[in-house]
């Protein structure tokens, strides 16, 4: 099991951010470019932070898709500059894969601090992980500081409560509504429909679990992908006392297909070694039923761990609003009194 992580230094009003596009270049381009400086403001006027975009950040998609390695010399920029508090990634995307060989890890590791993102940012996380740094599986700049008409307000709590204070995290509550609308990052008039969210949705478990957080989104060239390229006993080893964590966009998200992902865990070994599992809200207006039955199928029927703490529909990936986990933090799955919490800071 990996050891503790090295947790980042936590933040405060007025310092300097700095924004980075390891994966997909939207934020640059001329019709989204708006989107971008609204983001901007908000972690100014809400956050209180002063903020910078990396130097190739918004060059733009077409410069981006053809210039892995200036993304990658971005993440570098950002890690190794003094004045830079933490890194928060503008958007996910699909090739974040290509800029890993060009990043000098010993410059994030002589440098740990904040570094923040969700969906194919989880390359940039797990390249962490492998190095020692707790990083945040949390707010993309355009489609959760940037939503229209309004940031929020239970993704703008999780925000300061765990990057800017080193107390314990504590239970994290459900959202009182969700969106499952696409994101138009172009339309200045967008306005997501919000519907009432019912809770978290206990599928099994009894008593009280504690496990460090890991996980991602699982879907194509996604987390299962990546951990593919370590030897089995190696990924058993990481999942060792782990609460995973696990989301998607729903075309990848299938019932099928989440299923597929516990089996191969399970075949490997590692699914006996969680101390439980958390799914995120699937991000489209569907019923979890059948998502549900592929699951209880794997872990139930072919593994046996009837005992193993599952809960899903929860507020963090591909959905709005969001909250903020902690890569390596403890965390606690209570299935008596229905609750899950972060048990300790995520930031020092």
């Amino acid at each position: 099991m990996m050891n503790r992580l090295i947790k980042p230094q936590k933040l405060n009003k007025g310092d300097k951010v700095a924004t980075v596009s390891p994966a997909l270049g939207i934020a640059g381009d001329r019709d989204v470019l708006w989107r971008y400086y609204l983001g901007k403001k908000r972690l100014e006027d809400v956050h209180g932070l002063a903020v910078i975009p990396a130097p190739n950040s918004i060059k733009g998609t077409d410069y981006l898709r053809e210039n892995p390695k200036t993304r990658a010399e971005d993440i570098m920029w950002a890690f190794e500059n003094k004045e830079i508090k933490a890194i928060i990634a503008n958007i996910g995307g699909n090739d974040c894969i290509r800029i890993i060989p060009y990043i000098n890890t010993d410059i994030i590791r002589q440098n740990p601090k904040i570094f923040i993102g969700y969906s194919d940012v989880m390359n940039i996380h797990l390249l962490c992980y492998r190095i020692g740094l707790s990083t945040f599986y949390g707010h993309n700049l355009l489609p959760i500081i940037a939503e229209t008409p309004s940031y929020h307000l239970y993704s703008q709590k999780w925000f300061e409560k765990v990057l800017f204070d080193n107390n314990p995290i504590g239970i994290i509550e459900p959202s009182n509504d969700f969106s499952c609308d696409e994101n138009n990052y172009t339309n200045k008039n967008e306005s997501k429909t919000y519907y009432r969210d019912n809770g978290y949705l206990w599928i099994q478990g009894s008593g009280v679990v504690k496990g460090r957080l890991f996980g991602g989104h699982t879907g194509l060239c996604a987390l299962e992908g990546i951990l593919k390229d370590t030897l089995p006993e190696a990924i058993t080893d990481d999942l060792d006392g782990i609460i995973l964590f696990i989301e998607d966009i729903a075309e990848f998200f299938s019932p099928e297909q989440l299923a597929d992902f516990l089996m191969w865990l399970g075949n490997i070994g590692a699914l006996q070694k969680l101390k439980g599992i958390i799914i995120g809200k699937l991000c489209s207006c569907q019923s979890f039923d059948q998502h549900k039955k592929a699951v209880l199928s794997v872990v139930n029927e072919n593994f046996g761990l009837y005992n193993l703490p599952i809960v899903a529909n929860m507020n963090f990936g591909h959905t709005s609003p969001i909250c903020i986990l902690p890569y390596g933090a403890m965390a606690e799955i209570d299935c008596d009194n229905k609750t899950f919490s972060i048990v300790e800071s995520g930031v020092e």
